[in-house]
């Protein structure tokens, strides 16, 4: 999948005003017909099947549909599940990029990742209570790096209530990951993926609960790890390409503790600083080639990477300055390539600088929960996102810097203490 380009200079770019927002449409038979039929081959190619629980609870709707992200089969498992029903679908903003009109004929709602968006809130309550519409959400914003959930907003049982209308659950297997994972640079394995719709809850249950009940109800849902899952069932996934790319996701070695040295070749996981290699088997298990494993799980991989970075932070010692390049949406017309920049992170929060001094950006620590970290982002390369609603800054390091690094220091300097009143301006912008 690729993204329309152009490109622009800065002094444009930043004179140009905000996207105006259009009130969601009601989804169109014909277009979701199409997208129905556009899934049939991948659905048929890995044998999808679905089940339905609870859903006698469910009563008449609309509803707000929530899904865990795991792959680009997503939206097509939704297609085969909820057919014909008319659904709304929260999108990100760069997926309306030269195709804004088709997205809205589909039902698609424009959002940023990983920010409180009130718009947004109010174009769910429209939809849902005017339009008699469903929703269908996915309120991890991004798919899933290492196989386990992506940080859930707090407070998300707020807007159960707010909605008012019974909530259902869309829970793909295993299956849905490892088809794509987003780390193996778009090949296609072969696994067979299953998917369960639920009734999570009743609009008597919202109603029951508090907000903090209704988010411990989410984050059961979405508490999952796809590769303990694989190894539990036995999935095999035997493709010789199934390690590549996994050194987004497990950028630090654990035995010399460099950082952006690992390779992922074949089946093999090696550093280039120290020369250990792991093999990641056909159940998702990995395995030191020789000696001892520091880990067999990249959960426990990732998690240990986590507290790496956690210490950084405690110690006053993370932060990070590199050279990237920089593309920019600020209107659904393109993403527009403005030329060279430089990105700074630091326990302050984030810095852009452009080449040429005509852009100084800076964005909080509190501005978002998490961070828009992506791998081989439409066929360009790993990507760091930040901005605001006028405009998004997508930067892509000219060096291996690990993204993965920078989204786990994001999501850990958001649950520190705010340090004071001041700190927790969103962002600010200076030309």
């Amino acid at each position: 999948m690729k993204v329309k380009m152009r490109r622009a200079t800065w002094e444009e770019i930043l004179s140009r005003p905000p996207i105006p927002r259009i009130k969601p449409k009601k989804p169109s038979l014909l277009f979701r017909s199409l997208v129905r039929i556009l899934s049939v081959p991948d659905l048929l190619a890995t044998r999808f099947t679905f089940t339905k629980t609870r859903m006698e609870e469910a009563g008449k709707g609309p509803y707000l549909i929530l899904m865990n992200h795991s792959s680009f089969l997503d939206l097509k498992m939704a297609s085969k599940i909820l057919y014909p029903m008319p659904y709304g679908i929260v999108s990100t903003t760069d997926a309306f990029v030269g195709k804004a009109w088709l997205m809205r004929q589909i039902g698609c709602i424009p959002t940023q990742k990983f920010v409180t968006d009130v718009t947004l809130v109010m174009d769910l309550i429209r939809t849902v209570k005017k339009n008699k519409t469903s929703v269908l959400m996915y309120p991890e914003a991004g798919y899933s790096l290492d196989g386990r959930a992506t940080v859930l907003p707090r407070r998300l049982g707020g807007l159960l209530k707010r909605l008012d209308v019974p909530v259902l659950m869309i829970r793909s297997d295993a299956g849905g990951f490892l088809r794509d994972p987003l780390y193996n640079g778009l090949r296609l394995r072969r696994v067979k993926v299953s998917a369960e719709l639920s009734c999570l809850l009743t609009r008597e249950e919202i109603r029951e609960k508090s907000i903090g009940e209704l988010d411990e109800v989410l984050d059961r849902a979405f508490s999952f790890d796809h590769f303990a899952e694989q190894k539990e069932k036995g999935i095999p996934i035997t493709e010789p390409s199934r390690c590549e790319g996994l050194e987004r996701v497990l950028y630090r070695c654990p035995h010399c503790e460099k950082e952006g040295v690992m390779k992922g070749e074949g089946v093999l996981l090696s550093c280039t600083a120290c020369g250990k290699k792991y093999r990641l088997d056909e159940f998702g298990a990995l395995r030191a080639t020789e000696g001892e494993s520091a880990f067999s799980a990249v959960s426990e991989w990732f998690d240990w990477q986590r507290a790496c970075v956690r210490r950084e932070l405690e110690e006053g010692t993370y932060g990070f300055e590199i050279p990237v390049s920089v593309g920019v949406i600020c209107d659904h017309k393109a993403m527009y390539l403005v030329g060279d920049g430089v990105l700074r992170h630091s326990p302050e929060g984030f810095e852009l600088f452009s080449e040429d001094g005509t852009l100084r950006y800076r964005q909080d620590v509190y501005a978002s929960y998490s961070l828009n970290a992506d791998y081989f982002f439409y066929e360009i390369g790993d990507m760091i996102s930040i901005g605001d609603k006028k405009r998004l800054y997508y930067c892509f390091p000219k060096n291996s810097f690990p993204v993965t690094k920078a989204r786990l220091a994001a999501e850990e300097l958001y649950q520190m203490p705010k340090k004071t009143a001041s700190s927790q301006k969103s962002c600010e912008e200076t030309t």
